[in-house]
């Protein structure tokens, strides 16, 4: 069930990273400039932002199970919908909605949270983030390569397929849960804010990984641009290529996990920052161009997802020991601010390498991990 859940959260995050490697296509498919394009992008992560606030605070007031299976339908409805888009408005607002409804990944953590043993849950996250980062990393291949061929519009078609496909298998397999609360919605919605206010630890989570991720969504933005750009001139395939250099990540998480469960959250928070710090200095180099610039890239993004995506364990495990009854609420206020922080990245990533440069888009990732670093090092010095 693990697993299976696991692949959940790949097909579902999948949605929102496909379009970076069809930006360039999309671009020229609807003849609009690529940082128009990227839109889509920003769009279908503010969308997913208040799809975590909207709508994930009923998974501590509705079962899992018709939930979930809803949210996928719907996505894929969308994801079709999108495929058929006649102009970049029209494709940005579908995206929105589209992110608004694939929020999946963020139900099924607390519920596996809540299924298995507290010395276990940080194995468990670990590997249901393993199957969001194979979404990722096989989303953005199989976009890129999809889109080569038959152009930008049959990524969203088979990303509408594996949403269908999934609806039906977990409507007959997802394990029955109780709701833990009977609230009325906009108590739950309420309840998202008074733990912000309530809860210092889990404001600390939030400000974490919203500036990581934002460097993490402003790599992968700017990524798109430079690779199809003049400096190396590559298809949109390139990315996906990229992205799957990447796939050491999938192994890194569950054991970031486990040395959670060992050394406690705040250790692999810094590790994170650190690496995320080096990453910066490193992706810089991949705007020389030539085998040294792409091998500066693929240590680079493999540095930064694998902190990313760590700090993401850490700083969830942290979250989910707060208060139990309340973990669908918890992940929501974390997962709103991260994926604000991501939709910020990829707006300030498309303003940066059109004024600047790839050096703009390192030196915004630099900024981001230095404001987490600063924030973990003066709660250290206060300890």
């Amino acid at each position: 069930m693990v697993l299976l859940l696991a692949v959940a959260c790949g097909v579902a995050v999948g949605n929102l990273y496909f379009p970076q490697a069809v930006v360039p296509l999309v671009a020229a498919g609807l003849g609009v400039p690529a940082g128009t394009a990227a839109l889509v992008v920003t769009a279908a992560q503010f969308g997913y932002a208040a799809g975590i606030l909207l709508l994930v605070p009923l998974g501590d007031r509705v079962p899992h199970r018709p939930l979930i299976t809803t949210l996928l339908v719907t996505t894929g409805a969308g994801l079709l919908a999108a495929s058929a888009a006649p102009g970049p408005v029209a494709l940005a607002g579908l995206s929105a909605l589209i992110g608004v409804t694939t929020v999946v990944a963020p139900l099924v953590g607390p519920m596996a949270a809540g299924l298995v043993p507290e010395e276990r849950r940080g194995a468990v996250t670990g590997t249901l983030l393993a199957g969001s980062i194979g979404g990722m990393l096989l989303s953005r291949a199989a976009g890129g390569a999809l889109g080569e061929w038959l152009g930008w519009r049959a990524p969203y078609v088979l990303a509408a397929a594996a949403s269908l496909t999934l609806a039906a298998v977990l409507a007959r397999t997802l394990p029955t849960t109780a709701p833990a609360v009977r609230q009325p919605y906009p108590r739950l919605l309420a309840a998202t804010l008074r733990l912000l206010r309530d809860e210092p630890e889990l404001r600390r989570s939030c400000l974490y990984q919203a500036t990581v991720f934002g460097a993490f969504t402003a790599v992968w933005t700017g990524a798109a641009l430079l690779l199809t750009g003049p400096v190396y001139g590559f298809g949109a395939q390139s990315v996906g290529v990229l992205a799957l250099v990447n796939v050491a990540t999938m192994l890194a998480t569950p054991a970031a996990g486990r040395l959670i469960d060992r050394r406690g959250p705040d250790a692999v928070n810094l590790a994170c920052f650190l690496a995320v710090l080096v990453s910066a200095a490193v992706l810089a180099a991949g705007g020389l161009g030539g085998a040294a610039g792409l091998a500066a890239l693929a240590l680079g993004t493999l540095l930064l997802d694998v902190a990313m995506q760590s700090g993401m364990v850490a700083n969830q495990v942290r979250i989910w020991a707060l208060r139990p009854e309340a973990r669908s609420r918890l992940n929501t206020a974390y997962m709103v601010c991260a994926f604000l922080g991501g939709g910020f990245g990829s707006w300030a990533a498309t303003r940066a390498y059109t004024h600047v440069g790839w050096p703009g888009v390192s030196a915004l990732v630099a900024l981001l991990a230095g404001l987490a670093l600063a924030r973990h090092l003066l709660r250290r010095s206060r300890l």
